[in-house]
């Protein structure tokens, strides 16, 4: 399908400003020293104003004439707003400038009961925003253009009947080069059909190369490619709806069908999903879109369910809901597994249980809520360890054999102390205007910095506790010197 904005920017204009739309309006941008015109509406139009024709000519034929300067690049942010609205009627859509967007809509048309339906809906919604759009529908992209801006009759071409609707259309419809369509004209070729019969090595040696090219295609015995504004997804699954969905059940019942879609088509390739995005297209233009993540690769629909559900009461339909599309963004292999036959006496990482209920806390909290800690092959306390999301990854070494506090704090925090000697652990310690008498330590354990990835001093630590019984972690930084007082540090508690 191919959509044709003849009045792209000035459209835009008289949307901002409903005040024009009745008078003549132009733009302009300055060419070799002149004001030229680059767009016209459809009044300026109607009294003989057209792309290219001097300002000033325009002024003096045509009264009450408004003038603007033409925005750089606008007609191209226009077509790239407009294709992303157009994603909700298929994944593929590409701009085609200057003014035109090119949409694949293979397998598309049907889910809004035909071609028919389906191009008068686009239409349509494009219309009611403001803007002039004709398009054309038919088997390849060139025959698809020609219609959209020459097609005098029917705007869907048939199957196969593409190469007969192109033959009374003019050259021009063929997408060719002004030096071309010179050389057309000044043969007397004035229609598509009046030089497509011809020989190929006739129409190669007095038209070159691009005419042969733009024939084949629009015939479609040609590949031609378009790049897309945003590459569908791998694992996606789209599901319009016929009357626009308002409620809280209609939208379970559409997550529950995408679900089943998705989850059926990662179970044929053996894969599962980590994070998934539901976006909902509401009939204002604005996208609602909610995500989940999971702790461990799955697609248990009822649990994912579980996880979206928790969102659902963040969906505003407004107006109501006229596309879902649920897109699986992070996808990893997943094997069935081996259904034991006794349930085990306990749970551990690798029940599914303990995934789900992970899954469920932090889809209601925030991922922040729960934590899991692997060690790392550092010495040095802040760099011992690594966070991870995941219940499937697996600790790349042990943690250190000597006993290390339950809590690390993320920075260590300053402390007084009372020593007895250099080498004796602390007799007392002020942490936060609290007193702590030692009643039993051990220690010290010197800790030095990896001086291969940075500078600084030296850690002697000591595990000590007060008289409740409580156990601390605690270390005087740098080498004990006489000259200067030395820093002490507490780093952790024990449980």
């Amino acid at each position: 399908m191919s959509i044709w904005f003849p009045y792209l920017t000035t459209d835009w204009l008289t949307t901002k400003k409903p005040e024009l739309r009745a008078l003549p309006v132009v733009f302009t941008a300055k060419d070799h020293g002149r004001l030229m015109i680059t767009a016209v509406n459809p009044v300026a139009e109607s009294q003989g104003l057209i792309p290219g024709s001097t300002t000033a000519d325009a002024k003096a034929t045509v009264a009450g004439l408004k003038v603007f300067d033409e925005i750089p690049d606008k007609a191209i942010q226009l077509l790239t707003a407009i294709g992303e609205w157009g994603i909700r009627f298929t994944p593929s859509v590409a701009i085609d400038p200057p003014n035109g967007l090119i949409m694949d809509i293979s397998g598309c048309a049907h889910l809004w009961g035909g071609e028919e339906r389906y191009f008068n809906d686009i239409v349509n919604k494009l219309r009611g925003r403001g803007y002039d759009a004709r398009a054309g529908i038919a088997d390849t992209i060139g025959a698809a253009w020609a219609i959209a801006r020459f097609g005098k009759g029917n705007s869907i071409i048939a199957s196969y009947t593409h190469t007969t609707a192109l033959l009374p259309l003019p050259p021009v419809a063929l997408r060719l080069d002004a030096e071309t369509l010179e050389r057309l004209r000044k043969v007397g070729f004035r229609t598509i059909g009046s030089f497509i019969g011809i020989k190929r090595s006739a129409l190669r040696r007095r038209f070159g190369e691009g005419l042969l090219q733009r024939i084949d295609q629009a015939l479609g015995t040609a590949n031609e490619v378009v790049i897309p504004l945003r590459p569908p997804a791998p694992y996606e699954e789209r599901l319009p709806c016929l009357e626009p969905v308002r409620t809280a059940p209609g939208i379970e019942m559409a997550l529950q069908s995408l679900l089943e879609m998705l989850c059926s088509r990662l179970q044929k390739e053996g894969k599962g999903l980590r994070t998934a995005v539901l976006k909902c297209y509401r009939v204002d233009h604005k996208i609602i879109q909610v995500a989940i993540g999971t702790s461990r690769t799955s697609r248990n629909i009822s649990h994912l369910f579980k996880l979206f559900e928790l969102k659902i009461a963040q969906i505003e339909p407004d107006l109501g809901i006229e596309l879902f599309v649920l897109e699986a963004t992070q996808v990893e292999d997943l094997t069935a597994a081996q259904e034991a036959i006794w349930s085990p006496a306990c749970y551990t990482l690798e029940s599914p249980e303990v995934g789900e209920l992970v899954d469920r806390i932090t889809s209601k909290l925030s991922n922040a809520v729960v934590c899991r800690y692997l060690p790392q092959e550092h010495y040095w306390p802040e760099r011992s360890l690594k966070i991870t999301t995941s219940l499937a990854d697996r600790p790349a070494t042990h943690w250190h054999s000597r006993p290390r506090p339950t809590q690390l704090l993320i920075k260590p925090e300053p402390i007084q102390v009372t020593v007895q000697s250099p080498d004796y652990p602390p007799m007392l310690f002020i942490y936060r205007n609290e007193l702590h008498n030692i009643k039993k330590a051990d220690g010290p354990e010197r800790i030095e910095r990896e001086w291969w990835l940075e500078d600084g001093e030296l850690r002697d630590y000591y595990i000590v506790e007060d008289e409740y019984g409580q156990r601390y972690w605690v270390f005087r930084s740098g080498h004990y010197s006489s000259d200067k007082e030395s820093k002490w540090f507490l780093h952790g508690f024990f449980a």
